[in-house]
């Protein structure tokens, strides 16, 4: 298949590309915007695939997607591009608005008009994957509740209204357009090329820098861990056998608390990287409690007995073994992290194909 994927320059998206390249015999077309979490860097070891194409562009500029939908000729299209930290959506929430609303509606917009195009049998063969968060469900509350596909929405930040905003988008497109689409919802991801923004990659080069590894509150906050290379293989999953208009939801089977969460990481860097700053006798002293965030959920735990059931994914990591995978991939990626930490990352765009050149 030809296989677009949007937000490919981004974590998950990078590791679906990975996945794609090294174990399918697919085209792949990356059409990232690159923002700040877009990094191309994340892709150099498959980036001279012959399979493999990198266009740089807005989904929100639908003159731009449209271009790219009618020369490369998609069989699928994986939406992954979102603004997805949920702090920086209090802080600015414009941005989650534009690009998760607002892009995804002109995404679906392009996408149908090139559907349109196509004969019959491939208009049935067609697949639009929209990748969202359990954060649409907001908080559980007990300690055996779990989230389903049918959970009643009830998003708690400005970044999970904006996805619950495009899942009723991508829906809304099925059932008044008939354009063929899957959804999936997945818990919390980590792994190897998170942003380090995010709380385990932060943690890692907080303490190996000496620095204090801030913890929400109480850090009881518990969330399902999921290993990324894990969540590529389940999106593939869907793909290829998920039932058009139907919701899976992706869950790592891994409820942990924060806190636990970062004293495992600090116990990992005991071993792997004892040779620790100056000052610092133990990972874990660096631990330091600050300020929850505004409307912070407590507990998120997926179910996905449907994805087990259905289509035959289970994940093939444990949190222990993701988590070692993961902090082994940081210690021999410094120099990655390095350059994202001082912004050097943003200064090469590896190939980029300029939409504009698609119009002419």
């Amino acid at each position: 298949m030809r296989i677009l994927i949007t937000g490919g320059a981004g974590f998950i998206g990078s590791a679906l590309i990975r996945e794609l390249i090294r174990h399918s015999s697919h085209e792949v077309l990356n059409l990232d915007k690159l923002t700040y979490a877009g990094n191309l860097e994340s892709l150099t070891s498959i980036a001279n695939d012959t399979r493999y194409e990198f266009v740089q562009a807005d989904i929100i500029d639908q003159a731009a997607v449209s271009a790219v939908l009618n020369r490369f000729e998609p069989h699928a299209i994986l939406h992954l591009a979102a603004e997805s930290h949920v702090d920086r959506s209090i802080d600015g929430p414009a941005a989650f608005i534009q690009t998760n609303i607002v892009g995804t509606y002109s995404l679906l917009e392009a996408t149908r008009a090139y559907w349109e195009t196509l004969d019959e049998p491939q208009r049935r063969a067609f697949r639009f994957h929209h990748i969202s968060t359990d954060e649409v469900y907001g908080d559980l509350q007990g300690v055996d509740a779990l989230f389903t596909e049918t959970t009643r929405y009830a998003p708690s930040s400005p970044y999970s209204a904006s996805k619950a905003a495009s899942d009723h988008l991508v829906r809304a497109w099925h059932r008044t357009y008939g354009l063929p689409v899957v959804l999936s919802n997945c818990s919390n991801n980590y792994g190897p090329c998170q942003f380090p923004e995010k709380l385990i990659p932060l943690v890692i080069l907080n303490a190996l820098a000496g620095k204090q590894l801030p913890v929400y509150g109480n850090g009881l906050q518990i969330r399902d861990w999921l290993f990324v290379e894990d969540h590529a293989r389940a999106l593939l999953k869907v793909l290829n056998a998920g039932k058009v208009a139907e919701t899976y939801n992706i869950g790592g089977h891994n409820e942990q608390k924060n806190i636990d969460v970062v004293r495992a990481i600090c116990t990992l860097l005991e071993e792997l990287a004892p040779q620790k700053p100056e000052g610092v006798a133990r990972y874990v002293d660096l631990i330091t409690f600050v300020e929850d965030r505004p409307g912070h959920d407590l507990r998120y735990a997926i179910d996905a007995s449907k994805i087990e059931r259905e289509l035959g994914w289970v994940p093939a990591e444990s949190f222990e073994t993701g988590l070692r995978k993961t902090i082994q991939w940081y210690l021999k990626n410094l120099e990655w992290c390095r350059r994202v930490q001082d912004g050097s990352y943003q200064g090469e765009r590896l190939g980029a194909i300029d939409p504009k050149e698609l119009l002419a």
